[in-house]
């Protein structure tokens, strides 16, 4: 009790600080939980820019809304019951549009671009003209692909990726292309509560960039299969 108070009183003073936002005299800070202080800074303490435009054609407040699938993540704190992973990942399959026919990878070269950029989605007044330059993957921030660039440690390295999928005699299959582009457009297809973004789904990247990223987890001519 004693540390939830401290967290909650050292948020508030820090915001107070920060000017981001007009105490309350009748509110009593101390009896909330972390999420609903969160909750009432952001939500009721003008503590956000909550009318903000977002490339969306909708507002920030609308980015801060919970849809099904985090409101389960966040109550059970990204560890599902087994029940509650087998609807998330069944779900989450059935969002996935797939290529229609063969999967066929794209340029490595784009793919790359995308996986290291992070542009895109920045809220006003930092707003992102996506019609002048397309969002990123932002990939680099939680995975390592490549031995000439540092990226992130929170997922898995994908350093060698479609190397260790292929054989001397064989190419990668198309079952683990299936596999690899249901985890980008979807993650949650396979692992329920997931950090990784929901890239197709929501809309973050097309089918094409989808190729492209995967061209450069997969092209043997990619830096990542050349370690």
């Amino acid at each position: 009790m004693f540390e939830n108070k401290f967290r909650v009183a050292a948020a508030v003073a820090a915001l107070t600080l920060a000017g981001t936002y007009a105490i309350a005299a009748d509110v009593d800070y101390t009896a909330m939980t972390p999420q609903e202080l969160a909750e009432y800074l952001i939500f009721e303490a003008n503590g956000f820019k909550l009318d903000a435009q977002v490339q969306e054609e909708s507002s920030a407040r609308d980015r801060l809304v919970q849809d099904e699938l985090q409101m389960v993540c966040t109550e059970t704190r990204n560890n599902p019951s087994t029940e509650q992973a087998e609807a998330i990942r069944q779900a989450a399959r059935d969002t996935i549009v797939y290529p229609e026919g063969d999967i066929v990878l794209g340029d490595w070269e784009k793919g790359r671009d995308l996986a290291w950029s992070g542009f895109g989605y920045r809220l006003e007044p930092n707003f992102d003209n996506h019609e002048r330059s397309g969002p990123g993957a932002n990939c680099y921030n939680c995975h390592e692909f490549a031995g000439d660039r540092q990226g992130g440690t929170i997922g898995p390295s994908l350093r060698n990726y479609g190397k260790l999928r292929a054989s001397e005699e064989e190419e990668v299959s198309q079952a683990i292309y299936r596999l690899a582009y249901g985890i980008i457009y979807n993650a949650h297809s396979m692992f329920p509560c997931t950090r990784m973004p929901r890239q197709g789904a929501k809309g973050l990247l097309t089918q094409e960039q989808i190729l492209d990223i995967m061209a450069y987890l997969f092209d043997p001519e990619s830096p990542v299969n050349n370690e």
